[in-house]
């Protein structure tokens, strides 16, 4: 059975450690689809399961990006992490 693209990416994110973030497009590099950076943004928008770790993922200019429970709470989570 093949995985979907949603499934890919929520498996690339799952597995980022706790230390570290990746990038919208390295995930979507990572899920094999390069250039679907926008989805990567788009799935982790609507993600409410809290075992994929959707605040460990950024914007590739090194800017926080969005994150459905506000940019505060996703910058205190990387900074307790030890991320940022």
């Amino acid at each position: 059975m093949h995985k979907t693209f949603a499934q890919k990416v929520y498996q690339v994110v799952h597995d980022i450690p706790r230390e570290k973030v990746l990038t919208y497009k390295e995930v979507a590099q990572h899920a094999g689809s390069p250039r679907a950076y926008r989805a990567v943004g788009n799935l982790m928008n609507k993600n409410y399961d809290n075992t994929v770790p959707c605040h460990r993922v950024i914007r590739s200019d090194g800017k926080i990006g969005g994150f459905r429970e506000g940019t505060t709470k996703k910058v205190a989570l990387l900074k307790k992490e030890g991320a940022i």
